[in-house]
């Protein structure tokens, strides 16, 4: 049985935590075993931990598990409360008789969505990442949930998203995970249609298609302009048997994903981050052709996957006049 989940791929589980008061949350992905991972960063004002782990020439081999939260630079805390709980399961780095668990991660901004900030004297993200890895599961809830929990995008209300695919012709996964707070538009200007249509499965971000005429403001730069309050985040995971190195390639060619489902994207005011991860289970027959399909396939994948957070987002109870609604609100739900 598939779920159209990240988690269709074996060894990937997805956990939240939120707390609607604070308007934020945290998402924890965890893998059964270590797996090759690499980052591309294409957004000008990032957020991230342990990145540079990932460097092919860098001496740990696998993750154990990943991040993606609100709270900017305070979200970063949300790695140490995975990591703890996946100590406390005996998982992680060995080094000597002591083991460290290997949990890079990243942060949107949602500092200004109106949820109360005013945690005190230490910020509530490494509870909440705890908690997330806590309820990893299979399946997990999409929208405003975890990470995606205070996002928010030009015109809408940000969302959590994730979908999967088989690659045509391979024997080959793939699946993404995307918590969605771009600076840029998902729709085509003020309809209800996504700019990543063209790649949708079924009806599952409405079955709308696009329009028949784009309209010349659909291609405009947004107005909101807040330097360092956007940022994508998202994961490409494959079944595939993937080196470090390759993983990297795999997260480049995700980045694409993004590009078709966000206008404008990659700008100096985002903090965009696409994760890649191999769980190492299906070699490949033709390094070269094969990984170039996975990425393909990978990028159509987080395209729907962005489509998909915002289609399921939902405004949050007492939200402040003045933020972005909810594609729910407008055109229905569905």
């Amino acid at each position: 049985m598939t779920l159209d989940r990240i988690t269709d791929i074996p060894g990937i589980r997805v956990g939240h935590a939120q707390d609607l008061r604070l308007a934020s949350g945290t998402t924890a992905v965890l893998f059964d075993r270590p797996v090759a991972a690499a980052v591309d960063v294409r957004g000008g004002g990032p957020g991230t931990r342990e990145t540079d782990l990932l460097d092919p020439e860098r001496t740990v081999e696998g993750i154990d598990a990943l991040t993606l939260s609100g709270g900017s630079a305070f979200g970063l805390d949300a790695a140490a409360g995975v990591a703890a709980w996946l100590a406390g399961h005996g998982r992680g780095f060995a080094v000597g008789p002591v083991r460290v668990p290997i949990v890079p991660g990243a942060v949107l901004f949602d500092l200004l969505n109106g949820g109360d900030k005013d945690w005190g004297r230490f910020p509530p993200y490494r509870d909440l990442g705890y908690a997330a890895a806590e309820a990893a599961g299979l399946d997990f809830a999409l929208g405003s949930v975890g990470a995606g929990t205070g996002a928010r995008t030009a015109n809408l209300k940000g969302g959590l998203g994730t979908a999967a695919a088989r690659v045509p012709g391979t024997p080959f996964r793939v699946g993404a995970l995307v918590a969605v707070n771009a600076f840029g538009r998902v729709t085509v200007g003020a309809g209800p249609h996504f700019w990543a249509a063209p790649f949708e499965r079924g009806a599952e971000f409405g079955g709308l298609g696009l329009p028949e005429r784009i309209p010349e403001e659909a291609l405009a730069f947004p107005e909101r302009v807040l330097p360092g309050a956007s940022t994508t985040l998202a994961l490409v995971a494959t079944d595939a048997i993937l080196t470090k190195a390759q993983c990297r390639r795999l997260a480049v060619a995700g980045q694409d994903g993004l590009a078709r489902a966000i206008l404008p994207v990659h700008t100096p005011l985002d903090g965009d981050a696409v994760f890649a991860a191999a769980i190492g289970a299906v070699p490949l027959a033709d390094p070269v052709g094969d990984l170039a399909r996975l990425g393909h396939a990978a990028s159509l994948v987080l395209a729907r996957a962005v489509a998909v957070g915002v289609h399921a987002a939902r405004s949050l109870p007492g939200a402040p006049a003045g933020l972005p609604p909810a594609w729910a609100d407008l055109f229905g739900g569905g």
